[in-house]
């Protein structure tokens, strides 16, 4: 019996499915970088417009995350191919954010997501770089994993999509009241958890 490597979206778009994909960019194949751009293209897009304002910035964020993928893979072998995707253009937009808003403030919710950040680390130049540092990505991945579900998903909503907090009220049938008060609990039992770790906060 074979084994499908596409699979057909409620769409009728046709996509190869990720490990394909993977194997194809560990066989040094380019058409691994155009089967990642048709099927998650509009996801990374997606990311970064919720950091990036101008078009270009974006599209530039986006190509970056093909080839930074094809350098990282092999050695690199992921499990989860959106994640490990969603990892590398948010680091690629957040460095691109920082390199043209660096004394500017613009309108978009990133510098109030790094504010609150700020609570955490010594400053918010720093923050926008924190998930690049490995043993610190780690422990806050580990600080996630024991979370329960819904308060995972409002951590990862607010700090990695950067999702307002009306969006997530919206999102969890929630008051604007209670998401804010979630987000600094958390916020407060990330610190004690990372400063437990031997982080100097």
């Amino acid at each position: 019996m074979s084994v499908s490597v596409e699979r057909t979206d409620k769409e009728g778009c046709t996509y190869m499915e990720d490990r394909n994909i993977i194997d194809l960019y560990w066989k040094r194949d380019t058409r691994a970088i155009s089967e990642t751009s048709k099927k998650y293209g509009n996801y990374c897009r997606g990311i970064a417009k919720r950091i990036l304002t101008y078009k270009e910035d974006i599209a530039e964020c986006v190509n970056d995350t093909y080839w930074n993928t094809w350098n990282a893979i092999p050695p690199q072998n992921p499990s989860n191919f959106s994640a490990f995707l969603a990892k590398i253009v948010r680091n690629l937009s957040f460095n691109r954010y920082k390199h043209i808003h660096a004394e500017k403030r613009g309108g978009n919710t990133l510098p109030l997501v790094l504010g609150e950040l700020a609570e955490i680390v010594s400053s918010t130049e720093d923050t926008a770089f924190l998930a690049e540092n490995n043993r610190l990505s780690m422990q806050i991945d580990a600080f996630l994993d024991n979370l329960p579900p819904k308060k995972r998903q409002i951590f990862v909503r607010r700090y990695f999509y950067t999702d307002s907090i009306t969006q997530i009220a919206h999102r969890y049938g929630m008051t604007v009241g209670a998401v804010t008060m979630t987000l600094s609990r958390l916020r407060a039992e990330l610190k004690e958890y990372l400063t437990e770790e031997g982080f100097s906060l």
